[in-house]
């Protein structure tokens, strides 16, 4: 087997200021045709932002489709060719008034391999300073500090529903038990 797929045409339906949606006719592997329902994202970035008494800042902020306040470590879209690593710095400045220092790349997160191409890529550092947040025209969300250990407890109880926060909640905090960060 090769594990490919052979696109034969792409249909655009929608194109957006954050996503494109299309329609392909495809190839698969025994030469039959099928259709896939794709989304493409630019991506985006998410850190976990350590403070020297073991908390992370996270943002409460309302998320429209799932019609409720969402908990979640700081994050957002890239734009077209921008850094991950700068983008990420960028949203924690801006949604807690945080710089970071020290920071570490903990890889890519694939949140929905069946339809989106969407990369969202993971960074944890130590805090360094705080100033006042600098949100963008027409986001609203609130920061707060909390315990990395809570944080682990709020991930493994499904108090915290967001998969690239959990994820990194996870991933901080094994590096902080092995002393890499």
């Amino acid at each position: 087997m090769k594990l490919t797929e052979k696109t034969l045409e792409q249909n655009y339906i929608y194109r957006g200021k954050i996503l494109d949606f299309h329609v392909d006719k495809v190839q698969i592997e025994d030469g039959r045709t099928v259709t896939r329902e794709c989304i493409d994202h630019k991506g985006g970035v998410c850190i976990a932002a350590l403070t020297k008494d073991n908390e992370l800042y996270f943002v409460r902020q309302y998320r429209y489709p799932y019609h409720k306040v969402v908990l979640e470590l700081p994050a957002g879209k890239l734009e077209s060719g921008e850094d991950p690593l700068e983008a990420g710095k960028r949203e924690l400045r801006e949604e807690t008034g945080v710089e970071g220092k020290d920071y570490i790349g903990l890889g890519e997160l694939y949140p929905s391999t069946g339809y989106t191409n969407e990369i969202l890529y993971m960074y944890a550092c130590h805090t360094e300073s705080r100033g006042e947040k600098d949100l963008d025209d027409g986001e609203f969300l609130e920061a707060e500090k909390i315990p990395l250990a809570k944080a682990v407890e709020m991930v493994m109880s499904g108090e915290i529903a967001d998969a690239k926060t959990q994820v990194l909640v996870l991933k901080t905090a094994r590096l902080v038990e092995s002393h890499k960060l």
